[in-house]
């Protein structure tokens, strides 16, 4: 990446502060492009769900690896339960959603508690042998008495779509019969998976973030106290993908210490250190053992460090610099927190990053851990909080004493709650994917590249006033 004009500038700059201009290019069309990061992460798209107890769990993890990305389990989740969640997302289809079920017996009010689990927005009714019997949608539930059992609600003209059917078969089928979704049964006509049009074209556009054994990867968080090294034999005995050694302030004694640790105890696993925000930081925890640095201390949406503290710096600059010195040494950074905007994501990537971490922007999806909440005008949210707020350590704190816990929640940089709104017109965590992707695909063929290491060696960045930040926004209200 350079700078227009040649001049660095002098000043540490956003996201916000900074556009990139088009240079000549041979790339005719941003299906071309290739994703594909060289991180070890194996992932095919850059994105990154960061680990957030209001962002990330299994749901997050099955759908992003389906698309290509990957998901982080925190590090306050206990470690069998993390155990439970890697194992359930390895046995997930890679070509087909997981459904929802009840029986016939069921109630509407049972089926519109689960329907917002999943953005495909159906339950399919089974019967004892798990063989598809009806489909049950919300339109469905509308005006129905919430007692009412299914089998009564439920439409029983199923269409069903044999395993391994082709994407464009499905999705012609689906098509021809006018239907949004269908199950997915085996050879027996038992249940596996649900398709809809939407996930059949992504089938086409997406590759599955799958390890040597053809499974959906996952990645877990640990922090830099307590046993590091047993919890990091645990997790990577749990077939975690990617390990990520978390605290707020990265660039510390016991964080090198504790990544040392980490390093021996799973010599083969992929490792993720950070927050630090300067080349020494990156450096220091190269040298102690990460593959992978994370770069980002203020820049979140929940976090308040630097109205606390003074603390951080702006996040491209942080990016540019911390991604040149990782390259220098053979190794990668990812960015994390910042991102508001698919244009963020692509500069994110032409400073240097190997792949870019959302955290709040995905808490507003269908597939967050979160439980959807409806305002007072009807509009659906979850809430979200940040991972240093007082919340936060509520719970990461619970086998303390209640002296102890009283003690650590006089300290909180985050915000202990807030509400994230869905998208009407991107609800689900693959609808946000869709608008990043086609937006960091465009940002690349701009800039006459085919792959993530062209985009960065070709991008041509400028400096920015704020009205030319707004200038660049369309006007919604028109």
């Amino acid at each position: 990446m350079r700078f227009l004009n040649g001049e660095t500038p002098s000043t540490d700059l956003t996201y916000s502060d900074v556009f990139m201009v088009p240079t000549r290019s041979a790339v005719t069309s941003r299906l071309g492009v290739d994703l594909t990061t060289r991180d070890g992460s194996g992932a095919s798209v850059p994105i990154i769900a960061a680990n957030m107890t209001a962002v990330s769990g299994r749901r997050m993890a099955e759908t992003l690896a389906r698309r290509g990305g990957m998901a982080v389990i925190p590090q306050d989740i206990p470690v069998d339960v993390v155990a439970e969640a890697v194992a359930w997302v390895k046995q997930r289809f890679t070509d087909a959603d997981t459904p929802l079920t009840l029986t016939g017996g069921h109630t509407v009010g049972d089926a519109l508690a689960l329907l917002p689990k999943r953005a495909h927005g159906a339950v399919i009714i089974v019967d004892d042998d798990f063989r598809p019997t009806g489909v049950v949608t919300e339109h469905d539930c509308v005006g129905v008495d919430r007692f009412s059992q299914l089998r009564y609600v439920a439409s029983t003209d199923v269409l069903t779509i044999a395993v391994g059917t082709p994407a464009e078969d499905a999705f012609n089928r689906l098509f021809e019969a006018n239907r949004k979704l269908a199950p997915v049964v085996d050879q027996d006509g038992r249940l596996t998976g649900i398709i809809t049009r939407p996930g059949a074209l992504r089938s086409t556009l997406y590759q599955p973030n799958v390890d040597a054994q053809g499974r959906l990867r996952i990645a877990a968080a640990i922090g830099i106290n307590g046993d590091v090294a047993a919890r990091a034999a645990q997790l990577a005995e749990a077939e975690v993908d990617l390990l990520v050694v978390d605290t707020a302030h990265g660039h510390q004694e016991r964080m090198r210490e504790a990544l040392t640790l980490v390093r021996k105890a799973v010599p083969d696993l992929p490792l993720v250190a950070g927050n630090v925000v300067t080349a020494e930081g990156v450096a220091d925890l190269i040298d102690a053992g990460a593959d992978i640095v994370k770069v980002g201390v203020g820049p979140g949406a929940m976090c308040t460090t630097r109205m606390m503290t003074g603390v951080g710096r702006p996040q491209f600059s942080a990016v540019l610099e911390c991604a040149t010195e990782a390259r220098r040494l053979g190794k990668h950074a990812w960015a994390d927190g910042g991102v508001r905007h698919p244009r963020d994501v692509a500069l994110a990537l032409a400073a240097g990053a190997s792949s870019v971490m959302i955290g709040s922007w995905f808490a507003g999806t269908y597939e967050s851990p979160g439980d959807l909440q409806r305002d007072a005008d009807g509009k659906l949210y979850k809430e979200n909080f940040g991972m240093a707020s007082a919340r936060a350590v509520r719970l990461r704190t619970a086998a303390d004493s209640p002296f102890e816990q009283g003690r650590k929640a006089l300290f909180e940089e985050g915000i202990s709650t807030s509400r994230m709104y869905l998208d009407s017109a991107r609800p689900g965590v693959e609808d946000l994917l869709d608008s990043i992707v086609a937006g960091v695909r465009s940002a690349c063929t701009y800039a006459g590249a085919a792959n993530l290491e062209e985009f960065h060696d070709r991008a041509v960045v400028g400096v920015q006033s704020a009205a030319g930040f707004t200038e660049g926004a369309p006007l919604s209200d028109w």
